[in-house]
C-alpha cells in the first residue's frame, strides 16, 4: 500500500504504485499517476493529467502539472509526462501542454532540476538534463540529452538546444545551440565547444579533435555559412558526432543559430 501522510490530500482517483510515499501537506489530483517508489517529500502539488516515472523524488513546494501560462489555454485536459529517476528540487514548476501545441510536456529520465527551475508548456526535455537554480525554458523548447543549463539561464520559446550543450549561468538564449556547443551572455553567443562536458562524458581525444576541426571550419571567415556547412558535411560524412551538428542545423533552417561573437 502507498505510504501517505495523514495531512496529505490524495484524490481517490489518482493512480499510485504500491510503494509510493507521499509526505506531509502534499496534494495529488484525480488524474495523476505516480510510478513505483516515487517520493513526494512534503508540501508538493501534483495536479492536471500528470504521470511521474519510477524512482523520482520531488522536494517541498514543487508544483508539477499546473496549467500552462498561456492566454489561449481554456482548461483543456493537456498532459505532463515525467520520466524515471528524476530529482526535482524545491519550487520547481513543470506545466502541461497546450491544445495549440503538442498537447503534452515531456521530461526524460535521470534529470536534475534544481531549486526554482521551470519547464513551460509543450517542451520536450531529454535524458540526463540538468537545469541549475532558476533556469527557465519557454514554451515549445526542445532540450536534448545531457544538456547542462547554468543558474538563471533562460531559453526563448521554440528554441532548440542540441545534445551535450552547455548554457552558461544568466545566459539569455534566443537562438538555437548546436550539439556540443557552449554559449554564454545576454544575448547568448557561441563561445566554442563544451570541452569540459565532452571530457567528463568520456569522449575520446580523437573525437574531440575532430569536433574542434569541424567547428573551426564551420565558423571560419571564408565563404558563406551554407558553403562551410556543406564542406563540413562532405569532409566528415563518416563521423557521427560531427554529423549530428550538421543534421541539427539542417533540421530547421528557419531557426537562427547562436554564433560566435564578432568582436571586429
Amino acid at each position: 500500500m502507498p505510504k501517505v501522510h495523514p495531512t496529505a490530500i490524495v484524490d481517490t482517483k489518482a493512480q499510485l504504485a504500491d510503494d509510493v510515499e507521499i509526505g506531509p501537506y502534499s496534494l495529488v489530483g484525480p488524474d495523476v499517476t505516480l510510478g513505483a517508489r516515487v517520493r513526494l517529500l512534503s508540501h508538493v502539488v501534483i495536479e492536471g493529467v500528470t504521470a511521474i516515472g519510477d524512482d523520482s523524488v520531488v522536494h517541498p513546494f514543487a508544483n508539477l502539472g499546473g496549467p500552462p501560462q498561456h492566454l489561449a489555454h481554456k482548461g483543456e485536459p493537456t498532459r505532463l509526462v515525467v520520466g524515471a529517476r528524476n530529482v526535482i528540487r524545491e519550487h520547481v514548476t513543470f506545466h502541461t501542454g497546450t491544445v495549440g501545441g503538442r498537447g503534452v510536456t515531456t521530461i526524460g529520465d535521470d534529470g536534475l532540476y534544481m531549486v526554482g527551475s521551470h519547464v513551460a508548456h509543450d517542451c520536450i526535455v531529454g535524458d540526463k538534463v540538468t537545469l541549475a537554480k532558476g533556469a527557465t525554458l519557454g514554451g515549445h523548447v526542445v532540450v536534448s540529452d545531457f544538456v547542462f543549463m547554468g543558474g538563471l539561464a533562460a531559453v526563448h520559446q521554440f528554441g532548440r538546444i542540441g545534445r551535450y550543450a552547455f548554457v552558461g549561468g544568466l545566459a539569455a538564449v534566443t537562438k538555437d545551440v548546436i550539439p556540443h556547443g557552449s554559449v554564454w551572455g545576454n544575448h547568448a553567443h557561441l563561445e566554442g565547444l563544451n570541452l569540459v562536458g565532452l571530457k567528463r562524458r568520456g569522449f575520446s581525444r580523437e573525437t574531440i579533435n575532430a569536433l574542434r576541426a569541424a567547428y573551426r571550419l564551420l565558423f571560419a571567415d571564408e565563404g558563406s555559412f551554407q558553403e562551410r556547412l556543406d564542406d563540413v558535411a562532405e569532409n566528415y560524412a563518416g563521423h557521427a558526432d560531427v554529423m549530428e551538428i550538421v543534421d541539427f542545423i539542417r533540421a530547421d533552417a528557419s531557426r537562427p543559430l547562436c554564433l560566435p561573437r564578432n568582436d571586429d
